[in-house]
């Protein structure tokens, strides 16, 4: 067989696999910690991690062994059988998150759907709220996944133009707004408030100090479920293990996704306690493929490299660093910097006709990726096993590449 080139390789993506998603130029053929290979051998800083789910490096070794070791014993049984090891998983995940009881799925759009689903069936069971009448309430803004009932809750005309008709039962409210918040919680059937503690796809939009802190009381106040999407903000990637815990928020349902498994496998989970977690009964839910014993060993080794390897402090250690050596930048096309951990971002102000992608493409072009997110947007996420030598040379070439515009 002739060796794959990266034309070669766009070329049959392009004729064979769907057009639903407009990549950068780079055809990656090996991954090892923070760094990314293409077909030809360039080596590249990965600052997207694919979108946060490789928090823990590229085939980290720990998590590789725990995937193929029990890749070689057992992979899949259903849940219509028990297996050896989804107890030990669901014992982990509940003692490492503070929960009484877990729901294992694949995705994060899976997971959303659950927590949805979960919410709307204690808003009738034990809320009392009348048969099909209960209400979620959502931000403008928001990334849940791309589902039919997802995309329902969504403002993105990109996401929902086509897709009709929509899921009803969803109040949307401004992102970052209590008042917002506080007019919609008064109808006494909104059973929920599902949000992003921060928003990654709408370009790392951090909400004022207090917002989740607040939110999560009001909620409270109503007897509301305050139920937090952390499937990109989750597992370290802020600088505290989840995102809430900035402000020492417990969320009624977590809902997690992406770095659960480090990204070797698809896993998502939603935790939650007995109240609300029991009022799911047999068959009103599940997945042929949730809580496989792959995904489970899997989870387990990518949970401990959090842990063992404080991949939580370095991110946050690491985080201020990157923020403070991009507004060093002496350049008129960035507008501004965000961020909390190692989730950040620059809004790039359009130069000479030269945009965010053109940014992007003169990072890659220097030995860097990252991806622009609504045009004018580049989100910076490395890995979280990123030294902090490895994070100076990659500010270099994302200084190089910017200032190549002026």
């Amino acid at each position: 067989m002739t060796k794959m080139t990266s034309k070669k390789a766009i070329e049959l993506e392009n004729k064979y696999g769907a057009h639903n998603y407009h990549p950068l130029p780079v055809v990656l053929s090996k991954g090892e910690g923070a760094f990314v290979w293409d077909v030809e051998g360039k080596k590249y800083f990965d600052f997207l991690s694919a979108y946060s789910a490789v928090n823990q490096g590229h085939c980290h070794p720990k998590i590789i062994d725990a995937l193929v070791k029990q890749a070689k014993t057992l992979t899949l049984t259903s849940r219509a059988f028990y297996n050896d090891v989804l107890g030990i998983y669901e014992k982990y995940m509940t003692e490492y998150f503070g929960y009484d009881k877990l729901l294992p799925m694949n995705t994060g759009a899976e997971g959303d759907e659950t927590a949805l689903k979960l919410c709307r069936k204690w808003a009738y069971e034990k809320k009392g709220v009348p048969e099909n009448q209960a209400k979620i309430i959502v931000c403008e803004n928001n990334f849940h996944g791309r589902t039919i009932t997802i995309v329902s809750m969504s403002t993105d005309p990109d996401a929902r133009k086509n897709f009709g008709p929509f899921t009803p039962g969803f109040v949307t409210i401004p992102y970052n707004d209590l008042d917002a918040l506080e007019t919609a919680l008064k109808d006494p059937n909104v059973a929920g408030f599902l949000v992003e503690p921060i928003q990654g796809e709408a370009g790392v939009f951090v909400p004022d100090e207090g917002y989740i802190k607040k939110a999560y009381d009001m909620c409270k106040a109503k007897n509301v479920l305050f139920i937090a999407d952390e499937v990109q903000t989750g597992i370290a990637r802020t600088g505290k293990l989840l995102a809430c815990d900035h402000e020492g928020v417990h969320p009624d349902i977590l809902i997690l996704g992406k770095a659960l498994s480090g990204g070797v496998y698809p896993v998502s989970a939603v935790l939650a306690d007995d109240d609300i977690m029991l009022c799911i009964k047999p068959g009103e839910h599940g997945s042929t493929f949730g809580g496989n014993p792959v995904a489970a060993k899997v989870a387990i080794a990518a949970l401990d490299v959090v842990k063992d390897e404080k991949l939580a402090e370095n991110s946050e250690r690491l985080g201020k660093i990157f923020r403070e050596e991009m507004e060093k930048i002496d350049s008129e096309m960035i507008e501004l910097v965000r961020g909390k951990g190692l989730l950040n971002a620059i809004i790039i102000k359009p130069k000479n006709g030269k945009t965010a992608w053109d940014v992007c493409m003169k990072m890659m072009e220097n030995g860097l990726i990252a991806k622009p997110t609504h045009n004018h947007i580049i989100r910076f996420a490395p890995p979280l096993i990123i030294t902090e030598k490895q994070l100076m040379e990659a500010v270099e070439v994302i200084k190089k590449s910017i200032l190549a515009f002026e």
